[in-house]
C-alpha cells in the first residue's frame, strides 16, 4: 500500500491512498468464497450453483464488497502509520478501482494537531482551608425559614424592608418605554408587581421614592437608568412612573422550632441542623475541589498552544449557544431580546467552545498516555444517577441517549472526570488560610 499524506492546514489532511491488484487478491478470494458458499440461484440449492455462473451474476456485489473492506482497512492503516487523529469522517475521492487495476482513492479528513503533552504532574495549586461553622449553618436555616415565609398585609405606610404591590406604568420622554424597546412590556406597565423596598431591588432608587406610602396612594417616581443597563437604550434615559400602592406586606417567617423541623423531614431541631450540617459539608466539599480543578485546567490550557479542528470547535459552539438560548427562555427572557445579543451570544459561545475543545484533547491524550478508560459498569451508573435525577427509567434514558448521539458525550465527560482526579491527585496542592481564598 502506498500513502501520501498532505497537510492543507495542521487540522486538514489530504490522504493520497493507492493499493495495487495484488494487495486485493486475498479480499476477492474471501469475499468470493463467502459468495459461492451462500449464493441461491434458479435451479439450485444454496452453495450448489456453478462457480463461474455465481462470479458472473454477483460480480458487481463482490466488487462492491471488496472495495468497501479495501477502503475502510486502507483507510485505518494509513491514519495509524502516519499517526493522524481524525476528528470528522473522511470525504473520499475514488480514483480507480479494478480487480486488475487496484484501488486509488483521495481522503480529505480534519484532524488533530500536533502538541507536545504540557506537564500535568506535580502542579501548584492553592485550596482555601475553609470549615463549616454555626453562623454557615444558621444562614443556611434562615434560607429555609424564608422559603416557607408568609406575608402579612400592613394597615400602615411602607417602611424599608417592607414588601410592597403596587400598579405602575412607565414612560421616557412622555411615551412608553416600549417606542424605545419594543421587549421591555415589564418594564412599561405591570399590575399587582411585588417590590421589596431595598434601595436596588427592581430599578435603583424605584423603592426609595415610595416609602411612606399607604395602600391606596399614588405616587410619581422619577428614575434615571444606570450605565450597566441591559437594555442599551435606556441608559442614561431617565423614566418617569405613575405608581398606584395596592398593598403594603411584612415576611413573617417561621420559628425554629419542632414544627419547622417536621416541616422539612427532620425530628427535631438537633436533627435538622445535624442534616444542614452535612450538606453544607458536601456542598464545600464539591466548591474547594472545583476551585482546585479550575485552576489546574487554567494552567493546562496556558501551558500548551494548537491549532483546533473546526469541526469540533463549530459543533461545540452550536451545543453552548443552544445551551444558553435554553437557559434564557427558562428565565422568561423573550425571543426578541435574545435576538438583539445573538452575535454577543455567538463570540462568547465560540470563545467558550474552543476552550472545551482544548481541553478536552489535552485531557484525552493524557488518558491514553495513562491509560485512563471508561468502564461500561461506569457508563451505566452514570446513567441510572442521571435517570433518578429526571424521574427516568434508566433504560429509556440510555435509549434517548443513544438516539441523539448522547452517549459519546457522557462517555467524553467521565473520561474528562477521571483524568481531572488523577492531574489532581499528583497536585501540589497548598492549603492557605479561608479568608485569602475567600472573594
Amino acid at each position: 500500500m502506498n500513502v501520501s499524506v498532505e497537510h492543507i492546514t495542521k487540522c486538514k489532511a489530504l490522504l493520497r491512498i493507492a493499493l495495487e491488484p495484488g494487495e486485493l487478491a486475498a479480499d476477492f478470494a474471501q469475499v468470493e468464497h463467502d459468495v459461492l458458499k451462500h449464493a441461491s440461484l434458479p435451479g439450485f440449492r444454496p452453495g450448489k450453483a456453478p462457480r463461474e455462473r455465481v462470479l458472473k451474476v454477483f460480480e458487481s456485489r463482490i466488487a462492491d464488497e471488496v472495495k468497501r473492506k479495501a477502503l475502510n482497512e486502507s483507510y485505518k492503516k494509513a491514519l495509524e502509520e502516519h499517526h493522524l487523529r481524525p476528528v470528522t469522517p473522511p470525504d473520499i475521492e475514488e480514483v480507480e478501482f479494478g480487480r486488475d487495476s487496484g484501488l486509488r482513492y483521495h481522503a480529505t479528513v480534519e484532524v488533530e494537531d500536533q502538541f507536545e503533552l504540557p506537564n500535568y504532574r506535580g502542579l501548584m495549586v492553592s485550596r482555601p482551608n475553609r470549615v463549616v461553622t454555626e453562623d454557615d449553618v444558621n444562614t443556611a436555616i434562615d434560607r429555609l425559614r424564608d422559603q416557607q415565609a408568609s406575608f402579612t398585609t400592613l394597615n400602615r405606610p411602607l417602611q424599608p424592608n417592607d414588601f410592597v404591590v403596587v400598579n405602575y406604568r412607565g414612560t421616557v420622554d412622555g411615551k412608553p418605554i416600549t417606542d424605545l424597546v419594543p421587549t421591555a412590556r415589564g418594564l412599561t406597565e405591570q399590575k399587582n408587581f411585588w417590590i421589596h423596598a431595598q434601595p436596588e431591588n427592581f430599578l435603583p432608587g424605584f423603592s426609595d421614592q415610595l416609602l411612606g406610602a399607604a395602600a391606596g396612594d399614588k405616587r410619581t417616581v422619577t428614575i434615571t437608568f444606570p450605565p450597566d443597563f441591559v437594555s442599551p437604550q435606556l441608559v442614561g434615559r431617565t423614566a418617569v412612573y405613575e405608581v398606584e400602592v395596592v398593598e403594603v406586606k411584612e415576611k413573617v417567617l417561621p420559628p425554629v422550632d419542632e414544627a419547622f423541623a417536621k416541616s422539612l423531614g427532620a425530628e427535631s431541631v438537633e436533627q435538622l441542623r445535624a442534616g444542614v450540617r452535612r450538606d453544607l459539608e458536601n456542598e464545600l466539599k464539591y466548591t474547594l475541589k472545583r476551585n482546585v480543578q479550575d485552576q489546574l485546567v487554567r494552567q493546562l490550557l496556558s501551558a500548551v498552544s494548537f491549532e483546533l479542528p473546526e469541526a469540533l470547535v463549530q459543533a461545540q459552539t452550536r451545543s453552548v449557544v443552544y445551551d444558553i438560548v435554553r437557559a434564557n427562555q427558562q428565565r422568561g427572557i423573550s425571543k426578541e431580546a435574545i435576538d438583539e445579543k445573538k452575535d454577543e451570544i455567538y463570540s462568547f459561545a465560540n470563545a467558550s467552545a474552543k476552550e472545551r475543545v482544548k481541553l478536552t484533547l489535552i485531557l484525552n491524550r493524557i488518558a491514553e498516555k495513562e491509560g485512563v478508560k471508561v468502564t461500561q459498569e461506569e457508563l451505566s451508573r452514570r446513567i441510572v444517577f442521571l435517570a433518578a435525577q429526571n424521574n427516568l427509567k434508566p433504560e429509556k434514558l440510555a435509549k434517548q441517549l443513544q438516539e441523539r448521539g448522547g452517549l459519546n458525550e457522557l462517555h467524553q465527560q467521565i473520561l474528562s472526570s477521571k483524568v481531572l482526579d488523577l492531574i489532581e491527585l499528583h497536585a501540589n496542592v497548598q492549603e492557605i488560610p479561608a479568608a485569602s481564598g475567600q472573594a
